[in-house]
């Protein structure tokens, strides 16, 4: 096929929709973190942005989407985005540049590491988050883009459903972010001081931004100007609003009142679970899968984690882990031919029970995988740098232990070395 103008500048604007999500994961975690490490959980955003993109360009694009070896990694062959140009590739998108091509999957490269720093928030240290910045996209976010969306990855052969990453963004990035939060540790004074946004209306224009991106996020993985980018668009807005209210419901009957905190949270958690599936169930049934999804997310952010007692900061785990998981089976329930001739039927839909089996095993890999890669990158790491900041680091905040920098430099104290959010016993 040749390249279609149509289809060049659908996917360009949905780059940059996908883009702009990660300054907006900034602005959302930086509104939900203690004052004093605003500017550490929104540098290690950008920084990851700076770090992909340059191993992405190098190699990560290669082993993820190159020719096919033994159906587990791409080659080197494009090392370097050696034979990545103008022309299109017929395997993956054939109306726009390859080159196009490789930039809308940086953005999904870049953001998916980037979700990960929530768990490890207001204690990661930044020398560990760069190695690990690196290594994660190298040793998982590459191979199991592979598995799931290369050509001839083996989860791509047994015809495993996922749109625009339930099991490669989603579930990879939740899984890795509650194993991190395990092996770097809880934060000092965790249950005893006060875990709260220090600002919602921040929280609310990153979470805002995020739905907006989502967008190019979903109806971009149709790679064209086409129905099943009009469909992927619909599906996302309803999935959102579906899970927002699903939030809202269960909220009010545990607690009494809907939060503003956690509605938005109900729509991340929506728009995590209908991204597997956006492009393959119809808008009824990702009505669906939202409202469960806000449901159930909330039952993990809010009842869960505190009986476990894990310190999964900003909630990578429950949002986006559970989310991804939720939104991946039910693509294998859900699925209908007559949304998406391309896709498949699930078994509610007349497809039996082998699209869903399919789908459990992506789950299961992807948490196997994920979990154990990462275990084993932080723990080489830390033979090398220390992985939590210290009692007083993180007392003191880490934006100005790390940084140097003041997020709010007026409320200092004349005088005193000490910001005047300085904690004591």
């Amino acid at each position: 096929m040749a390249l279609n103008s149509g289809d060049i500048c659908f996917v360009f604007v949905c780059t940059i929709l996908v883009f702009f999500m990660t300054p907006g994961l900034a602005f959302f975690y930086g509104g939900m973190v203690r004052r004093r490490h605003v500017l550490s959980i929104m540098m290690q955003s950008f920084v990851a942005i700076g770090v992909v993109t340059v191993i992405w360009l190098l190699f990560g694009y290669s082993l993820a989407f190159g020719p096919d070896h033994g159906h587990l990694i791409g080659g080197l062959d494009w090392f370097g985005l050696k034979g990545v140009g103008l022309e299109a590739n017929p395997d993956y998108a054939p109306t726009i540049p390859h080159l196009l091509f490789f930039a809308f999957q940086l953005m999904f490269a870049i953001i998916t590491p980037a979700i990960i720093t929530g768990s490890t928030a207001e204690r990661l240290r930044f020398p560990a988050l760069l190695l690990f910045l690196a290594f994660w996209s190298i040793l998982v976010y590459a191979p199991l883009a592979h598995w799931v969306w290369g050509v001839g990855g083996w989860l791509r052969e047994l015809k495993i459903l996922d749109f625009a990453g339930g099991t490669v963004v989603e579930m990879a990035c939740g899984v890795s972010g509650l194993v991190a939060a395990l092996v770097v540790g809880k934060r000092f004074k965790n249950g005893r001081e006060a875990s709260i946004p220090h600002h919602l209306p921040n929280v609310l224009l990153g979470g805002g931004i995020l739905w907006f991106g989502w967008f190019g996020f979903n109806a971009g993985g149709a790679l064209g100007a086409n129905g099943v980018a009009v469909l992927a668009l619909v599906t996302t807005q309803v999935a959102g609003a579906a899970a927002m209210l699903g939030w809202i419901v269960i909220e009010i009957l545990h607690r009494g009142k809907p939060t503003v905190f956690g509605a938005i949270s109900g729509v991340i958690a929506g728009l995590v679970a209908i991204t597997p599936a956006a492009g393959f169930v119809s808008p009824a049934s990702a009505v669906l899968i939202g409202f469960v999804a806000g449901g159930l997310c909330y039952y993990f952010v809010a009842v869960l984690k505190e009986k476990l007692g894990y310190d999964d900061t900003l909630d990578a785990f429950g949002i986006h882990g559970i989310g991804g998981t939720w939104g991946t089976i039910a693509t294998g329930i859900f699925a209908s031919l007559s949304a998406n001739p391309g896709g498949a039927n699930g078994l509610f839909f007349g497809g039996g029970i082998q699209p869903l089996l399919v789908q459990l095993l992506g789950v299961a890999v992807t948490y196997i995988f994920t979990g154990g890669m990462t275990l084993g990158i932080l723990k080489v790491i830390a033979l090398f740098t220390p992985l939590q900041a210290t009692e007083d680091e993180q007392e003191f905040g880490l934006d100005l232990v790390h940084h140097g920098e003041n997020a709010y430099p007026d409320f200092d104290i004349p005088g005193h070395l000490q910001p005047s959010w300085h904690i004591t016993d």
